[in-house]
């Protein structure tokens, strides 16, 4: 079997894939998207006095603005998460997941960070990708309304959502000499760029599914350490922030990937 046709049957493999599970794809993606959304504000509750206590001293604004800060987080994604759960006013409440990214970006000075600024970028990215979604849900209401380039916004949006996805695979490069590090580079990278550019899609999202849920298992294991050590913490953060990575992939998986794509042009061809 030559490569072309192994290509072909992948993609064949992952267009029945897309055909079994069209009808849950787009749930179980929302869900894995506002995952670390949901995981950190009930760290908010349950770390109240922590989280309040290190914005305080870490920017000397009191009491009472550390604890607005901490309500905030807490209101703020938990609103967020049930309003793109029960699909009601989905783009209000991703412009609230937007504000909360922004607002943890500078208070937990993450900006100064690269590695957690690229992390949550990526974040910022599923959530152009769950706007894009809820555009065309909302168009869909006015089928055969004509319409005067509507879907542009639209376009660019899965453009953008896609190119901050794949910041979270920068993230995981290993600049080692053994065999297995470069290797991983390689073909990582490669499919990064496919998924950036939207050429072959479905199948470099699929991929970089299959291959973020295994290494996000192996190197996140927060469940293997006790509650009571800061790493777990720290793995449970990374974990879910991992998982909503996924959920955007997902996304790109049942929306594909827009007019802005190589895939799209392929038929213009």
């Amino acid at each position: 079997m030559g490569q072309e046709d192994l290509m072909n049957t992948a993609e064949d493999v992952a267009d029945q894939f897309l055909r079994v599970t069209k009808q849950y794809l787009p749930h179980l993606a929302r869900l894995c998207l506002i995952s670390t959304f949901l995981e950190d504000g009930i760290r908010m509750w349950f770390q109240w006095n922590e989280q309040r206590d290190y914005i305080e001293a870490t920017w000397s604004c009191g009491y009472f603005l550390a604890t607005c800060f901490v309500l905030i987080n807490l209101i703020g994604q938990l609103g967020g998460c049930v309003l793109i759960l029960s699909r009601n006013f989905v783009q209000y409440a991703c412009f609230e997941l937007f504000s909360i990214i922004a607002l943890q970006t500078v208070a937990y000075s993450i900006l100064w960070d690269l590695k957690f600024l690229m992390r949550n970028l990526a974040l910022g990215g599923g959530l152009l990708l769950l706007l894009a979604e809820s555009r065309s849900e909302g168009k869909s209401m006015f089928a055969g309304v004509p319409s005067m380039g509507e879907s542009s916004p639209k376009q660019y949006m899965q453009l953008g959502g896609r190119v901050l996805l794949v910041l979270m695979f920068m993230t995981l490069l290993h600049f080692d000499s053994n065999f297995f590090s470069i290797l991983q580079n390689m073909v990582g990278t490669a499919l990064i760029i496919l998924v950036a550019i939207g050429f072959k899609t479905k199948l470099a999202a699929l991929t970089l599914v299959v291959w973020l849920l295994a290494i996000n298992v192996y190197f996140n294991a927060f469940w293997t350490i006790p509650a009571y050590k800061p790493m777990h913490d720290f793995l449970k953060y990374d974990f879910f922030q991992t998982t909503s990575v996924v959920g955007g992939l997902l996304l790109v998986v049942a929306l594909g990937p827009g007019g802005v794509s190589m895939d799209e042009k392929k038929k213009e061809w």
